[in-house]
């Protein structure tokens, strides 16, 4: 790989880090909720290992290998570093380095997919690590890991068929993309769901499934298929061939996080959140996702707590195959305030729905009122944190029992210093500035309720049942004929449209958030305009701003795509670069593209004429998601992947120009550290976002965050000169490292808040501090 080429993966620097809002939500909570969220905390972040082994075999060593170096360096390193004989700035790069790893939970980035490595050569790291044994060892298990750039398809999260690196298929070089697919197939004809297994093909060809459990045989009684493990594939690319069910992937972690869950149980506020706490309890003991799935029926119908939570493997994105969960786990609190208004959209969409441009026959039956919550995250541990979620995803709890959505405000909120943005023009972007935020917030609502909260899945339920009228089939409005497609028993969107069904998803409900963001009903929710259409006040400048913002993240999720690999590395990314190629094919000047001929096209900008978004472009957008939608619901996987395979493809020419500009723009994803909040748990690395918090000391005493609030915030201030920015990130990795595994006694967690302490009331973290101050103020 060239240096023109390599300067893509580079780690970014300074990372970006915010600071995410926690203190005053916490405080709100009695002493019994938070201890229920601590337990939850504890939980969700005793599976940060098993989020490191699904990104690459390296992760889970350079994590340990980061841990040892900074046990290693007792909080001097730049002391640690002299002695090694390395210099401040590559010892910069290393700290660089290790908070955007810490906060992706491995050397993969968590919105891309891309690997990143480090900009100090690799006799820096090998140095750093010379000085300690233990670093030593964790450093030479990474195997290069750190810094192979070799091949520029394992850049790249994927199918290992195709070149890329994927971990959920463990050990298994040979295995197909054909196998992985018919092993799918007949872990659906079993009634076996995927989310918590990986699958490894061994040299005798034999498959196993591996499911995480913290039990290492099939429990006493059975699993969710029975006791039987060992089975011989009687049809199809696999007749002939054995697949195993091997229980306790990932088992000390499992067994540590259902112990959590038995203490979330304890301090439960009602049956609902204890019936929930105890199937978590049974599902990640035993690996049964079936217990999982009741977990999540006791979670529905847990209405309105102000401790809300969600735990286990969960989103399939980056499982080449798209079955295959994730682990992430939340706790957070609830804002009263801002979910009046979620409520308010909630109680408001049987009013909307209809308006959507498909008829009734492919819109479920009932509209299930789901709780709608905006939150405020206090830990979340995942390979990057969310600005909304609509879960759960199992298809049949989504139809006939219903859902819950949550908006997470201070990730929504959270906006690093003096933030560039690009894409927009110098006329539009005092408005885009003073709007974004509210657009945001109104596009992720619809988004999660009506977008992912809405239609029917055309079913066989049962043999020879379905919901719908067989005899009478529904009309496509497609085609004008009646469907000839439909789901069949077991079958489910995941399964039927594969690797491209979540980013599929996530486009049709962004589409959705285009289209009803266009009711001025919507915006009134919101606290915009009288509901009245008024493209010239408030609640239209709000409407401009969300399809500028949606056409400006178009252009720039060219950086999520490998011209290489001619692949996409996210999900929402690629959706929104479909969405911004519907703007421009709407035709008539709705949305252009603007820049100088003949120049660099560093003066990029996008172009959308007001006065045509309720005519022209809503149109273009109906009509793309009315196909994306049909084909969903009639399993129309045929039709769906050419239509979305069009809209997708990044065409050679302009497109590719550009993608030098859309390159480093979006790409350095912010990591997020919580502001101190007075939270009751023993100190933890949070994945996806750096948590910080004190021991629990029953009842609950409330510690000083004083210095988790400073160790949190210093991190973010990165611009006042080298000096500054590395003391303030040895202050960062110090403070993250310190806090970062379960302390096994007081004594030991009184030791590590003393060294805390010391290294924070520095010099360099006063001014850092001060700094903080100084950019909120402004």
């Amino acid at each position: 790989m060239d240096a023109t080429e390599l300067a893509n993966y580079l780690a970014d620097s300074p990372p970006t880090v915010v600071p995410l809002e926690i203190k005053k939500h916490f405080e709100a909570l009695s002493p019994r909720q938070k201890r229920y969220a601590h337990y939850i905390s504890k939980a969700s972040f005793a599976g940060t290992r098993i989020i490191l082994r699904q990104v690459s075999p390296e992760s889970e060593a350079i994590y340990d290998f980061i841990l040892s170096l900074h046990r290693a360096a007792a909080g001097d390193w730049s002391g640690y570093a002299a002695k090694a004989g390395v210099s401040a700035q590559d010892l910069q790069y290393f700290l660089e380095y290790a908070a955007q790893f810490l906060g992706n939970s491995g050397n993969y980035k968590g919105f891309g997919d891309a690997k990143f490595v480090p900009r100090a050569p690799e006799s820096a790291f090998a140095a750093l690590a010379a000085g300690d044994e233990t670093a030593k060892g964790f450093y030479e298990a990474t195997k290069g890991g750190i810094f192979g750039t070799e091949r520029q398809d394992l850049m790249h999260l994927g199918f290992t068929e195709e070149g890329h690196m994927t971990t959920y298929y463990p050990d298994s070089p040979s295995i197909t993309k054909a196998e992985i697919e018919a092993v799918s197939a007949w872990m659906v004809e079993v009634k076996l769901l995927p989310e918590n297994t990986r699958l490894r093909k061994t040299e005798a060809g034999v498959f196993e499934i591996l499911i995480a459990s913290a039990v290492t045989e099939v429990p006493a009684e059975g699993g969710d298929i029975g006791k039987e493990t060992s089975f011989t594939v009687a049809d199809g690319l696999l007749k002939g061939k054995t697949i195993k069910l091997v229980y306790g992937d990932h088992a000390k972690e499992m067994a540590a996080i259902a112990g959590f869950h038995a203490k979330a149980a304890e301090e439960a506020e009602n049956e609902n959140q204890k019936n929930m706490q105890l199937a978590y309890v049974k599902s990640f003991e035993t690996g049964s996702l079936l217990a999982f799935k009741d977990s999540q029926r006791f979670w529905i119908r847990d209405k309105g707590p102000m401790v809300e939570s969600d735990v286990g493997f969960v989103e399939t994105y980056r499982d080449p195959h798209g079955v295959r969960g994730e682990w992430e786990g939340f706790a957070a609190t609830v804002n009263l305030e801002r979910t009046a208004a979620f409520t308010g959209l909630v109680a408001s969409a049987q009013t909307e729905i209809p308006k959507l441009p498909w008829g009734a026959q492919f819109e479920k039956d009932s509209f299930l009122s789901p709780d709608f919550t905006s939150l405020e995250v206090l830990a979340f541990a995942s390979s990057g944190i969310p600005a909304g979620i609509n879960i759960p995803n199992y298809d049949d709890i989504r139809q006939t029992e219903g859902f819950k959505n949550v908006s997470l405000g201070n990730v929504l909120s959270a906006v690093a210093p003096s933030e560039k943005i690009p894409f927009i023009r110098p006329e539009d972007l005092a408005l885009y500035e003073k709007y974004r935020g509210q657009a945001f917030e109104v596009q992720v609502g619809v988004h999660e309720l009506l977008g992912h909260g809405t239609g029917k899945l055309l079913q066989e339920t049962a043999p020879g049942e379905f919901n719908f009228d067989k005899a009478n089939p529904p009309v496509s409005p497609i085609s004008g004929k009646a469907i000839e497609s439909y789901y069949k028993p077991g079958g489910t969107f995941g399964g039927v449209f594969g690797a491209i069904a979540s980013s599929y998803e996530e486009c049709r409900a962004e589409c959705v958030a285009m289209a009803l963001g266009c009711e001025f009903s919507v915006l009134k929710v919101f606290g915009f305009g009288s509901g009245e259409v008024d493209m010239d006040g408030e609640a239209g400048d709000v409407l401009y701003v969300s399809y500028l913002s949606m056409a400006r993240a178009g252009i720039a999720s060219l950086e999520l795509w490998d011209p290489k690999s001619r692949k996409w590395g996210q999900a929402h990314s690629q959706a929104r670069f479909s969405i911004l190629k519907c703007f421009l094919e709407a035709g008539d000047g709705f949305c252009e593209l603007t820049y100088k001929e003949g120049g660099d096209m560093s003066d990029l900008a996008v172009k959308i004429d007001r006065s045509k978004i309720l005519t022209v472009g809503r149109k273009a957008v109906e009509d793309y998601l009315l196909k994306l939608h049909v084909y969903k619901s009639t399993a129309d996987v045929v039709a769906g992947t050419e239509l979305y395979e069009r809209m997708t493809k990044v065409e050679q020419g302009f497109w590719a120009e550009q993608r030098g500009w859309g390159g480093g723009v979006e790409g350095a994803r912010d990591e997020f550290g919580g502001d101190g909040g007075e939270f009751c748990g023993e100190g933890e690395l949070g994945s996806g976002m750096v948590h910080f918090s004190e021991a629990l000391q029953p009842p609950c005493a409330r510690p000083k965050s004083k210095e988790n609030r400073a160790a949190a915030q210093a991190h973010i201030v990165t611009t006042g000169g080298a000096a500054e920015a590395r003391s303030s990130l040895e202050a960062m990795i110090q403070a993250l490292v310190t806090l970062t595994k379960s302390l096994a006694t007081s004594e030991s967690l009184a030791e590590a808040r003393k060294s805390l302490m010391r290294e924070i009331n520095q010099p360099s973290m006063g001014k850092s501090a001060s700094r903080i101050r100084e950019l909120r103020a402004r």
